[in-house]
């Protein structure tokens, strides 16, 4: 339940602070004063959309804050803050939350019902809500299931049209990626082989020049006037004949026979090296075309050989997905065929449990509106297949049931939609008739009525009156009102104000004592003329509320 309400800088409110108890409070005042935008901001701490046309004139926000009491009786500080510059933030107990998340658990703290929510009851696309919630116990399971069916249908179905789309475009490009595959398997390319032919193509290009200093590198090691390792072995003589003299010049010879045989074993990889050089032109033209066959294979489908390979790889998995479609459509038709049956099992549960709970809910209505004096009234609830043009169930995650309320006002009408007969003092009490019936299931402990009164008058606004205080014997109720008859009925009322200066409008609020209360249910009943008639009136009338 909600048990405060601060409100600061919003609209034409400074500040307020209200303490709402615990049964039915009512809440009324003059036209304008206000009353609505109480509800406004309440609906704005709730979770709804924020718009900043709402922060007070010359104010950088405005603040709500609400404190409440949810299901398991443990107590929040909801707290909403608006800036006139556009952004917005919400916090529950200080701790910063996202909308969503403060709309979710404001869900089921507080339902408000103003003079224009009654579309929902316009609306035949919402009569299935109001039947499911109303034995939701019974209907909510069967309807989780069915969605987890409906998903996996729906899952089924674009896997399905993916597949059959795949098969079209894969059947058509079969053959063009069958070439692919030919034209890159059939140059047996291997990692690397590009960076090798290059190399061994700048050695045939270049390679009378490598022989020509080949040559002379390994004349100058072995040349008799020059020779390199010739003239290391007669050094390594003369020291060999001295070495005994001293462990230095033994050192020496050492030495120099080591260079010896390190040159000699590289002159002989020269002369090696040096044999197999050859010029060969049909060589050269042969490493080129290979090199070109590769480039022009990257250009089509890679830049590198391993992009190449990975091109072929991806053809390969792609012509065996082909080739295998069929099993994957058989299957997939298969799941599809099972899926369809059972969600149209489940379809068929709910729509059972739905024509029962629409039986039970139309007596229990029908006995609301006798109540709230619809006499000759009777309300029926159309509950059919929803179908496709071919005749067949069109199927949805929430049945194959369309729900419609329909009503007959008049003895041997026959009944029509809400739409097209109830009017809007109508639609109010058959509204109210619903919050009376599916409060007690949906367990919401707050309930807020923005003059769902709109339309009645006399008898029948007692009569609604009497029904909201049976409703505040099991939810908290808040609600706008201009009727005295309602007013009469509440365990505590307040008077909304609004104060005018020459340079301030500002609304107020208060709640009135057992006298106040009816000098201002005297003041509804008599507007600007208030005297001892009027006062007289308002007390029989606070009696009365309470027989």
């Amino acid at each position: 339940m909600i048990k405060h309400l601060s409100i600061r800088d919003f609209a034409i409110i400074d500040r307020i602070n209200v303490d709402f108890h615990e049964g039915l409070n009512i809440l009324t005042g003059e036209t304008g004063a206000g009353k609505s935008i109480i509800i406004e901001a309440v609906s704005l701490a709730l979770g709804s959309r924020a718009d900043t046309a709402f922060v007070r004139s010359g104010k950088d926000k405005s603040v709500i804050q609400l404190v409440v009491t949810d299901k398991n009786n443990e107590e929040l500080i909801i707290t909403r803050e608006v800036f006139a510059s556009g952004k917005s933030s919400c916090r529950i107990n200080d701790n910063l939350v996202t909308l969503s998340h403060l709309s979710a658990v404001c869900r089921d703290i507080a339902d408000i019902h103003g003079q224009y929510d009654h579309q929902s009851l316009l609306n035949a696309d919402q009569h299935i809500n109001l039947v499911d919630a109303y034995e939701s116990d019974l209907i909510q399971p069967v309807k989780d299931r069915l969605l987890i069916q409906y998903k996996a249908y729906e899952d089924a179905k674009k896997q399905l049209a993916n597949l059959l789309r795949k098969q079209a475009d894969g059947q058509r490009r079969k053959e063009f990626m069958a070439f692919e595959n030919q034209e890159i398997q059939s140059a047996k390319l291997t990692i690397g082989e590009d960076e090798a032919l290059g190399q061994h193509l700048m050695l045939l290009q270049n390679s009378e020049k490598i022989a020509s200093n080949l040559s002379a590198a390994y004349e100058l090691l072995y040349a008799e006037e020059t020779a390199s390792l010739s003239g290391l072995i007669r050094s390594a003589n003369f020291l060999k004949d001295i070495a005994a003299f001293s462990p230095s010049i033994a050192g020496f010879e050492s030495e120099i026979l080591d260079s010896y045989y390190k040159l000699e074993d590289i002159a002989h990889e020269i002369k090696k090296y040096l044999d197999q050089i050859s010029y060969s032109p049909a060589e050269i033209n042969e490493t080129i075309s290979r090199l070109e066959l590769i480039d022009g294979l990257k250009r089509k489908y890679g830049g590198s050989i391993s992009a190449i390979l990975d091109y072929e790889k991806k053809n390969l998995l792609l012509l065996d997905e082909i080739e295998h479609s069929d099993e994957s459509k058989t299957r997939l038709q298969t799941e599809l065929i099972q899926y369809e049956r059972a969600v149209l099992q489940l379809s068929s549960e709910l729509s059972g449990l739905r024509k029962t709970a629409s039986l039970k809910l139309e007596n229990k209505i029908n006995a609301e509106l006798m109540a709230l004096n619809f006499s000759h009234a009777a309300l029926s609830v159309s509950c059919v297949d929803s179908l496709g043009h071919d005749g067949s169930p069109i199927l949805s995650e929430n049945g194959i049931d369309r729900i419609e309320f329909l009503i007959s006002t008049n003895k041997g009408e026959p009944p029509k939609p809400l739409a097209k007969i109830a009017s809007g003092g109508e639609i109010s009490r058959i509204m109210l008739a619903f919050k009376r019936i599916i409060g007690d299931y949906d367990r919401i402990p707050t309930m807020i009525f923005d003059e769902i009164d709109s339309g009645i008058s006399g008898a029948t606004a007692s009569i609604v009156g009497k029904k909201l205080l049976e409703i505040a014997k099991t939810h908290q109720i808040i609600c706008i009102t201009h009727l005295p008859q309602i007013a009469a009925t509440g365990d505590h009322n307040f008077k909304i104000d609004k104060l005018v200066t020459d340079q301030h409008t500002a609304t107020i609020i208060a709640e009135l004592d057992p006298d106040t209360k009816i000098m201002e249910i005297a003041r509804l009943l008599g507007g600007m003329s208030v005297n001892a008639h009027t006062i007289k009136n308002a007390e029989d009338l606070i009696q009365q509320a309470r027989l």
